[in-house]
């Protein structure tokens, strides 16, 4: 497995169509979510310049895992679009805060892993996005995710909490989620 991170211009523009393409793949077609994409390939107003990107791949080079970094003290999905989810705290708007969102190990490749975090990869590629947003200043981490995450970061021991209960939007359970970096 390989990790690169880094915002659209420094990632070659082919990975950045592959990340794309995978979020497509696992996003729309996997999990069914009404996400605005054309030419299968994933995209909101989210993905900006300074969006920092972290992503797996595998011997092959295909992608087997994404996540999304952004500031806090920038427009990002948490603060935008799911704000209810903080349970009446204002989102943070802060450099120390980033938020984690697009997060998703799945190697396509291999037939026997199903589901958005059951790769083996899904660790590694947490670690090393909370070192990214880590090595840009972040102190903490804020998500939006699927009650799966929850699972996931609790049995690799990381240090996380809920922001609020989780709530049922567009038919999936979710929840907002404090990760400490």
């Amino acid at each position: 497995m390989q990790i690169t991170s880094g915002t659209t211009e420094r990632l070659p523009e082919i990975l950045f169509t592959r990340i794309s393409n995978y979020r497509h793949k696992v996003f729309v077609e996997m999990l069914g979510w009404e996400l605005r994409s054309r030419n299968e390939m994933e995209l909101d107003q989210f993905d900006r310049p300074d969006t920092v990107y972290v992503v797996a791949q595998n011997e092959q080079g295909q992608v087997s895992g994404c996540a999304r970094l952004l500031s806090t003290d920038r427009p990002y999905l948490l603060g935008e679009v799911f704000p209810q989810l903080l349970n009446g705290m204002p989102p943070p708007s802060t450099p120390e805060v980033w938020e984690l969102s697009r997060f998703a190990a799945v190697d396509f490749s291999n037939q026997a892993q199903s589901g958005q975090f059951s790769s083996p990869i899904a660790v590694g590629l947490l670690r090393e996005a909370i070192d990214c947003a880590a090595s840009h200043g972040a102190k903490r981490l804020i998500t939006v995710s699927p009650l799966g995450i929850e699972r996931l970061l609790r049995k690799a021991g990381f240090h996380a909490h809920r922001a609020g209960p989780p709530m049922v939007i567009d038919g999936h359970p979710i929840f907002a989620c404090w990760i400490e970096a």
